[in-house]
């Protein structure tokens, strides 16, 4: 009895190592290769998706927001007038006047 239960246990440890070398030796083949790459661009295709979601629904938000201002008479409240305003920022501070066309 004692034997047939150390064959099982032997059986068992057995198939467990070879499922895990197969699976581990698709890993290294072109198509595994392939398939791996594959699954990275589509996580990488899926994250952008969601970024540019994200974006979109920031910048309806802000639309909205905008509208709703000047739906009332409010002057919307611009935060980077001033910077565009003063002619120190911009491309005559990032690129020298010798520089420029």
């Amino acid at each position: 009895m004692r034997r047939l239960f150390w064959l099982g246990i032997g059986l068992a440890v057995g198939v467990v190592v070879v499922r895990k070398a197969t699976r581990t030796a698709q890993a290294y083949t072109p198509a595994g290769i392939a398939g791996g790459l594959s699954q990275s661009a589509g996580s990488l295709v899926e994250s952008l998706r969601g970024f540019v979601e994200d974006v979109r629904i920031g910048m309806a938000e802000r639309e909205q927001e905008i509208h709703e201002a000047f739906a009332r008479g409010e002057a919307f409240d611009d935060q980077f007038a001033e910077l565009r305003e003063d002619p120190r920022i911009g491309d005559r501070e990032i690129f020298p006047e010798e520089h420029q066309r």
